[in-house]
């Protein structure tokens, strides 16, 4: 195969890779029907209520005071631990206040990343809990209920909160609430029945979003909105597919959550109870389940359940060590590691390993590319000692095609014969590239959703492994004194990588057709433009691979006598 094809076979990739959204949209609201009415008895999908099951009493927020106010307004319980700080306002008994204490809003500020937020604001994103009953005949505290403190006043680890609420009807609501080290909330729920009739309640959690993030990547390659694993089964839906239909699905065991590109939120129902999940979008995205069997509460009698609830940094370790600990299904999957799973985790392992060895992660990607160069190196030499066969016929080729320049049959039959006579299989130089996308696939889908590659340096102006280049060649890489606009910013690592696309160009075989090499001529400039905004640890990757590429390539053409262009 000549060169021509091994950059097709590149082209196509990098177009699945940057392309694929415009080809495949998400599920249009017919397309979404067909799903549901598809799904299996264990998880099955309701659009609407059937009219006897309990609803979540939810009063309507206005979303308009500052967050500053809204906390300062209400009683809150302060919570604090190793990794996370806030409060708990004890109007809803609601989980509305948290920043992540080891990790900045920015590079170049000291303020801790704010997930949580109050309801009245607009980014408004919290958590709640409680108890809900059949066409709401039994009074249950709600998200304006004003809860009052029975044990303990500031939440941290091994100091539990217990909070007590109760109604008119002699029924007293209890939350007993504890947080670990990390970022794992338990809150074990109890009703005290002191009325002379028995109850029924039904156990819900609900998440609350009033918007999208900010930083919403709307990118393809990572999936940020609604996830699940229902009955071991992963369930993913974006905003956008929420605002067009509720969702709500059956299931014997799982989770539901809500998951950004760096954190993430999760709700994890009593082990052995059947549950509804509901995605929903009304004034707010809403993520929430309820068990489908109530709860029993006899005169003179108690009933109790409990909740798990994540409110985390998407740390993989610390995600693995819940979902193994907590024996919670699949709870690794609601970090992206996308279709080449059993790939992606272990290159993040070994570039997590090298990185704590190093202490410079981008010194890790490199030693990765390098590994990644040795183990396909034999792979690489088959392809590039064809492509160098294939560069010494290309007099000929080009010969040929001057010869039979009117009859492509007779062209076809000659170029055959010619690899037949020199023993060269047109599709060898292909097919070791299309063996190692794969990998490639995983390698920049593990730099793209790496938590741990956040805000982490390399060396000179790269200050952000996780950002694009900050320079850019139409400002002379900061000689002028101009903020170009970002498009216009192409820093020095997308050039440097452009240039080493250019020099591995010249060493393959161009394509006979004049019209075809301009454009293979045109491909590196193509995407020095198009990963020019991509982060900086993505494109320092590419240009080691480039250039480790190169040198291999070299060294095989010198030891089989081909000229270089």
């Amino acid at each position: 195969m000549d060169n021509k094809n091994v950059f097709i076979a590149v082209a196509l990739s990098m177009s699945v890779l940057l392309f694929w959204s415009a080809f495949v949209d998400p599920p249009k609201p017919l397309e979404q029907n067909k799903i549901q009415t598809s799904e299996n008895a264990n998880s099955k999908i309701k659009s609407e209520d059937n009219g006897i099951t309990p609803n979540i009493n939810e009063p309507v927020i206005e979303k308009k005071i500052s967050r500053e106010e809204s906390i300062q307004k209400t009683n809150r319980i302060k919570l604090e631990n190793n990794k996370v700080i806030g409060s708990i306002s004890l109007e809803g008994g609601i989980i509305d206040d948290l920043s992540f204490k080891n990790y900045k809003e920015r590079l170049d500020s000291d303020g801790q990343v704010t997930f949580l937020s109050p309801r009245e604001t607009e980014d408004g994103y919290f958590i709640e809990s409680g108890w809900a009953s059949v066409g709401n005949k039994i009074e249950v505290p709600n998200n304006k209920s004003k809860w009052t403190i029975k044990e303990n006043k500031i939440l941290s680890p091994n100091n539990p909160v217990t909070l007590e609420w109760a109604n008119n009807s002699n029924l007293v609501f209890r939350k007993k609430i504890e947080i670990d080290n990390n970022y794992l909330f338990k809150i074990y729920q109890e009703v005290e029945n002191n009325s002379s009739n028995p109850v029924e309640l039904y156990p819900y959690a609900q998440i609350t979003r009033n918007n999208t993030p900010k930083d919403l990547q709307g990118f393809f390659i990572l999936h940020e909105g609604f996830i699940a694993v229902l009955n071991d089964e992963l369930k993913e839906d974006d905003y956008k597919d929420i605002e067009e239909k509720k969702i709500t699905r059956e299931a014997s065991e799982g989770w539901i959550g809500i998951t950004d590109k760096y954190w993430m939120t999760a709700l994890v129902p009593e082990d052995g109870q059947s549950f509804k999940s509901t995605f929903l979008y009304k004034d707010a995205y809403k993520a929430n389940f309820l068990l489908n069997e109530p709860k029993i509460v006899e005169p003179a009698s108690k009933s109790n359940t409990e909740v798990k609830i994540f409110v985390a940094a998407k740390e993989v370790q610390t995600i693995d060590a819940y979902a193994e600990k907590e024996k919670i299904n699949k709870l690794d999957l609601i970090i992206d590691w996308g279709w080449f799973y059993f790939f992606t985790k272990p290159l993040f392992f070994a570039a997590d390993y090298f990185f704590k060895l190093t202490g410079n992660f981008g010194i890790a990607i490199i030693l990765i590319t390098l590994i990644i160069r040795i183990v396909f190196f034999p792979l690489a030499n088959y392809s590039f000692k064809s492509m160098a066969k294939m560069k010494v016929l290309q007099p000929e080729m080009t010969r040929l095609k001057d010869l039979h320049k009117d009859d492509k049959v007779k062209l076809q039959q000659a170029i055959m014969a010619l690899y037949k006579k020199e023993q060269i299989n047109p599709a060898s130089g292909c097919l070791p590239v299309l063996i190692q996308i794969p990998f490639f696939f995983a390698i920049y889908k593990m730099l793209f959703i790496s938590l741990e590659m956040r805000h982490q340096p390399f060396f000179g102006w790269i200050k952000d492994l996780s950002a694009q280049d900050p320079t850019s060649i139409f400002n002379l890489f900061g000689l002028i004194p101009w903020d170009p606009p970002n498009f216009l910013i192409i820093g020095v690592w997308p050039i440097l990588m452009g240039l080493t696309m250019f020099i591995q160009q010249k060493l393959n075989p161009a394509p006979t057709d004049p019209i075809q090499a301009k454009i293979f001529m045109f491909f590196p400039i193509f995407l020095t433009v198009i990963l020019a905004p991509f982060p900086s640890g993505l494109v320092v990757y590419w240009t080691i691979n480039n250039i480790l590429t190169i040198a291999q390539q070299w060294f095989i053409m010198r030891s089989t006598k081909v000229k270089t262009n």
